[in-house]
């Protein structure tokens, strides 16, 4: 076998064990993970597991970094390619909504979910969960920022609480529907998010 068939194996088997990492942490956590678990779950030898991460921080860390890059996929791309201003940030907060009731990870939000699991916990893993979630944060705020200086919201529209106020209705309808199958919890924090916008716009009718 060559060194390229070698590689492109390695890469195959490691997104695999990724991908499974992923969604059990959606739904049981990332402490719920472990090297043998995963390798039961894909039917492969534990040492081939191993072979990737070497510890169940690094693995707990690769998955934080892989579902970081499938939300981007997922939320941040189509948003960012909306113009700037208020169709963008709607955009990224309709994108969010999306992301999580379409269940691109079983348990929702993977973000929210672990964000739960390790906001009381110091250390390497809860560092990395922060920094994603500060990320979103500020880059909705960026956005809310573009809006003002565009002229569509008001001087009032201070960007950082802004963004937190969206972030917490996208956030309460992840919970919602999940812990109470509620699935209009969507359209209540899409309401809850244009009616929170058509409040702070130089022109309410510009939000649909």
């Amino acid at each position: 076998m060559t060194q390229d068939g070698r590689l492109a194996r390695g890469n195959e088997s490691r997104r695999r064990i990724l991908e499974r990492a992923m969604a059990t942490a959606s739904q049981d956590g990332l402490e719920a993970l472990s090297i043998g678990r995963l390798a039961t779950d894909l039917g492969v030898s534990k040492s081939g597991v191993f072979a990737h991460f070497g510890s169940k921080e690094e693995l707990q860390a690769a998955v934080i970094r892989a579902a970081g890059a499938v939300f981007a996929r997922e939320v941040i791309a189509p948003g960012l390619n909306l113009p700037p201003g208020l169709p963008r940030l709607l955009g990224l907060c309709d994108g969010w909504l999306d992301y999580s009731q379409r269940r691109v990870f079983p348990g929702g939000c993977f973000f929210y979910a672990a964000g739960a699991e390790f906001d009381a916990r110091p250390g390497r893993i809860r560092d990395l969960l922060a920094d994603a979630r500060r990320d979103w944060l500020r880059l909705c705020a960026q956005t809310v920022t573009d809006a003002r200086h565009l002229g569509e919201l008001t001087e009032a529209a201070d960007p950082v609480q802004v963004a937190f106020e969206l972030d917490a209705l996208a956030c309460a309808a992840n919970s919602t529907a999940l812990l109470l199958d509620e699935p209009l919890a969507y359209e209540r924090a899409r309401a809850g998010i244009r009616d929170r916008l058509r409040a702070l716009a130089t022109r309410p009718d510009s939000v649909p």
